[in-house]
Parts: C-alpha cells; sequence; structure tokens
C-alpha cells in the first residue's frame, strides 16, 4: 500500500513505549524514525532545527505541552506535517477534539502493529483516521438511533438554499449575528428565518431544529 519513505517523529513521554513504537516502526523499510521527543516543546524544537517529519505519531498527554497543543501549533507552522494522536483516552469528545486542532488520526495505545503500520501509511497517502476499535463504537451508536426520529413529513417539505446555508451554520455553532454577517443580510432577518422553519418542522427550539435537519438529511 505504501512505498514511499515516511519521516516520522516519535513524541510520548514514557520511554518504554517510545522505544516499544520506535521498534515496531522500524521493521518497516518504508518508515524512518527521524526524531524522538517527551514533549510537544521537544517536538518543534526538532522541527526548528531542520529535522523532517512527514507524519508525528504523538501521545495526547505529555508534560510541559500536550498532543492537541502541539497539533495546533503544528497546523500553523508546519501544515504540511499530518499529526496522529496515539491515546489512551477512548470517549468521543478527546477525538472530536483531536480532530478540531487539525489532527489527522486517533488511534488507542492498545492498537495491533498492523493497524499501527495500516494507520501510518492511510494517513500518509489518503487522509483522516480513526482505530477500527473507535470506528466500530461510533458506527453502533449511529446504528443505534431510532428510525422513528425521522419525520415523514419530512419528505414533503422544500428548503431553499437559504435555509439550507442558515441551518448548516447553526449547526456549526454560529450566532445568528454571525450568520448574518456571512450570509450578508441582518440579524433580524436570519432570527425571522430561522423562527419560521423552527415553527414548518414543528422543532421546540433551534437545538431542536438542527437536530431534525440533521436527522432528515437536510444539511
Amino acid at each position: 500500500m505504501q512505498h514511499s519513505i515516511v519521516n516520522i517523529i516519535l513524541a510520548d513521554d514514557h520511554l518504554i513505549v517510545r522505544g516499544g513504537i520506535k521498534a515496531m516502526l522500524e521493521k518497516e523499510k518504508s518508515f524512518v524514525v527521524t526524531g524522538e521527543a517527551s514533549n510537544g516543546a521537544e517536538v518543534l524544537h526538532l522541527l526548528n532545527q531542520g529535522i523532517k517529519a512527514d507524519i508525528i505519531l504523538v501521545d495526547m498527554n505529555m508534560p510541559v505541552m500536550g498532543g492537541i497543543e502541539l497539533t495546533e501549533r503544528l497546523k500553523n507552522q508546519y501544515p504540511d506535517i499530518k499529526v496522529i494522536i496515539l491515546s489512551a483516552l477512548d470517549t468521543e469528545k478527546y477525538v472530536i477534539k483531536a480532530f478540531k486542532s487539525g489532527a489527522w488520526g486517533y488511534l488507542l495505545k492498545n492498537i495491533s502493529a498492523s493497524e499501527l503500520i495500516f494507520s501510518i501509511c492511510y494517513t500518509h497517502e489518503y487522509g483522516q483516521y480513526v482505530c477500527a476499535e473507535l470506528s466500530g463504537r461510533f458506527l453502533k451508536r449511529l446504528m443505534a438511533i431510532p428510525e422513528t426520529a425521522i419525520n415523514d413529513d419530512a419528505q414533503d417539505m422544500e428548503f431553499s438554499d437559504l435555509d439550507i446555508e442558515i441551518l448548516t451554520l447553526l449547526s456549526e455553532g454560529f450566532t445568528n449575528q454571525e450568520v448574518a454577517d456571512k450570509l450578508f443580510t441582518s440579524k433580524r432577518t436570519v432570527e425571522n428565518h430561522r423562527q419560521q422553519l423552527i415553527d414548518r418542522t414543528g422543532s421546540r427550539n433551534t437545538i431542536a431544529l438542527i437536530r431534525f435537519a440533521i436527522l432528515n438529511g437536510v444539511i
């Protein structure tokens, strides 16, 4: 799957863990471990010294500078480098936080050697990756959403481009004023439009409106 050389920096404050990962990676002819660090600040120091990296495999929790802060810094200073978070934290909020900070991958520390290698190759060649254990768990959660939550009447509703734009921006957390600014209209216009959508869909509030739009494939 992967033939070109992948330069990797390892960042983990546990020397034994880091050594074990390094030993696994060095068995792959296409992987070169160009540097090791015990925190995010050391990673930045290595990069500033000219150490090459295509992928940085980084622990979520480290002293001085953790994985999330490092990822945010790298996104601005070294945007071509892809960060893969390696963590013992398996809750959804940490995964979302990691990707929002700019991470390209999220792996649990109990991952197998074969999946670790695959994830690095995949991220380097293609894009974002979440380890199989978490992907399976998230899929089960999605499948558990009751189909009865979908409104049959929504199929007969028509939503204009403006409706969809407003719903999308609201779902992304923008305020009425921010939505208005982005759409070059007034805050009052957005508020009125949002209320009309709430009334049309029979939603109780904005949160329920967004949920309706997502579940019914409007956005």
